[in-house]
């Protein structure tokens, strides 16, 4: 390091010369952009020191490299010389005055010229730490592929490791190796090794943990899902929901066609109202018949099968003042108010109209 600070020294006299004029610096040192420039190069010259101490103490082959150092520096100085002088004569041949007034060129380029030297030594110098951190990763390499083949050949009968053993972080123990895992304990001539757990089953074990953290306080502190009671409960009362629904479409599902008698009683009840509200009226109170037929005999006037007096309700019978009933009734109460009338046959009420149509045995 002293001949790299005692070389910059020289190269910056040299460089003053080279330039064709004498220095003064004692007049010209206290100019702003001088001082500017001064720092500048004191600060690269301290980062050339502290750099060039670790690289110089990082490796012995670094000591070979420093040789080739002031031969490079020589060569740059001169090329700089030679640009300085260059630069100057133009300057004068363009220029009539200074390039920074109060400052002569030639102690800008010195100063331009130190700094420059300054940052290639730095450049140089991080190169080199570079390539010597590259050769101490090869030589730690290099020495941990020799101990890894010096094990192997001392142990020459030691079993490949399996994807299995990699899996569960075990190795084959023999002879050589047991007392690296032996815990010390002897218990009636049995030796305890050490025998961790699995990788993948501790970290099942404690994923276990986190989700049981989770699940409490989801499911018990928080409360914000149901427990299995709970969605037991929303499930049936979904499905209860579902099942009215489908029941009222299916009831509603029917025709002439598909139509069954319905013999329950709240059916029938259902039926008696609408017949009571809306039947009444043509054919009597208890279906003993006025305008319209008797409906308690065994006569009919357009069928008296379950199927023949659904269509009957449902269209109506225009010709004789029936209106279709299609749109005030639904097919579930439609099938109803069948169930009344197949209900109320012979039942005889008084004053019943004379039949008519013809007669339907069952």
């Amino acid at each position: 390091m002293k001949r790299i600070l005692t070389f910059l020294l020289t190269i910056i006299t040299l460089q003053a010369f080279a330039a064709g004029a004498p220095p003064d610096p004692y007049g010209e040192l206290s100019h702003p952009v001088s001082i500017l420039l001064i720092s500048i190069a004191a600060g690269l010259l301290i980062a050339i020191c502290v750099l060039g101490h670790t690289v110089i103490g990082a490796v012995d082959i670094f000591r070979d490299r420093m040789k080739k150092l002031p031969l490079i520096l020589a060569l740059l100085a001169v090329g700089q010389g030679a640009f300085a002088q260059e630069a100057a004569e133009e300057a004068v041949k363009t220029v009539t005055g200074p390039m920074v007034s109060g400052l002569s060129d030639t102690t800008l380029y010195m100063l331009l010229t130190v700094i420059g030297l300054e940052i290639l030594v730095l450049l140089f110098l991080l190169q080199a730490l570079r390539i010597l951190t590259g050769i101490q990763g090869m030589k730690k390499a290099a020495k941990a592929k020799a101990k890894a083949a010096a094990v192997k050949a001392a142990l020459p009968g030691k079993p490949r490791v399996t994807w299995m053993e990699r899996l569960n972080d075990t190795k084959s123990i023999d002879a050589a190796t047991e007392e690296e895992v032996d815990l010390g304990h002897d218990y009636d001539g049995i030796r305890e090794l050490n025998n961790p757990t699995p990788p993948w089953w501790r970290w099942a074990f404690y994923l276990s943990i986190v989700f049981g953290i989770i699940y409490v306080w989801r499911f018990h502190i928080s409360e914000t899902a149901p427990l299995q009671l709970q969605e037991l409960a929303i499930a049936e009362e979904q499905a209860a929901v579902q099942k009215a629904a489908y029941l009222k479409n299916a009831a509603n599902n029917i025709d002439e066609n598909t139509v069954k008698l319905l013999t329950e009683a709240d059916d029938i009840a259902s039926g008696k109202k609408v017949f009571a509200t809306n039947c009444a009226a043509c054919h009597g109170p208890e279906g003993q018949g006025l305008v319209g037929p008797n409906l308690t005999d065994n006569f009919w006037v357009h069928g008296g099968k379950v199927g023949e007096v659904f269509s009957t309700i449902k269209y109506g019978v225009p010709e004789k003042g029936m209106k279709s009933w299609k749109e005030d009734f639904s097919p579930k109460q439609i099938a109803q108010l069948c169930a009344y009338i197949h209900s109320i046959k012979g039942t005889n009420p008084a004053n019943p109209k004379a039949p008519e149509g013809t007669e339907v045995k069952e």
